[in-house]
């Protein structure tokens, strides 16, 4: 479950699912098993991991990894890749089993673009 902070809202559906359309073509292109390798391997990440950035997961340079095809998807658009990941992370995160919160934060005073993700104690849900 995805948890908002500070709001503790729930969170249940991806941003921009519908309505960001090169990313729900980018999604079309990426070949099942690929898109099942990323799947487990950012699952496997999550149930090990307290905190995460989604931005850092990948690093720069995506070139045979396991997130490659979503730079090839997103025809090789850099912005787009990372939006698109964005996405997966966000949907793992909140079809993960425990409570997890994310929020937009900062390092040493600098913006992080990306979400950041952190265990959090299950809220009482009314």
């Amino acid at each position: 479950m995805l948890f908002d902070v500070p709001s503790m809202k729930k969170l249940t559906h991806v941003p921009y699912g519908e309505t960001y359309l090169p990313l729900r073509r980018a999604l079309d292109r990426i070949d099942p098993q690929a898109f099942t390798k990323i799947h487990e391997e950012l699952t496997a990440r999550f149930g090990e991991r307290e905190i995460d950035t989604a931005g850092w997961i990948p690093g720069t340079n995506w070139k045979d990894t396991v997130w490659w095809p979503i730079y090839l998807a997103a025809g090789e658009d850099q912005e787009l890749s990372g939006k698109f990941f964005g996405q997966i992370v966000w949907q793992v995160v909140m079809d993960h089993p425990e409570c997890w919160g994310s929020g937009k934060y900062e390092l040493d005073g600098i913006p992080i673009r990306s979400r950041t993700y952190f265990r959090i104690e299950c809220p009482k849900l009314a």
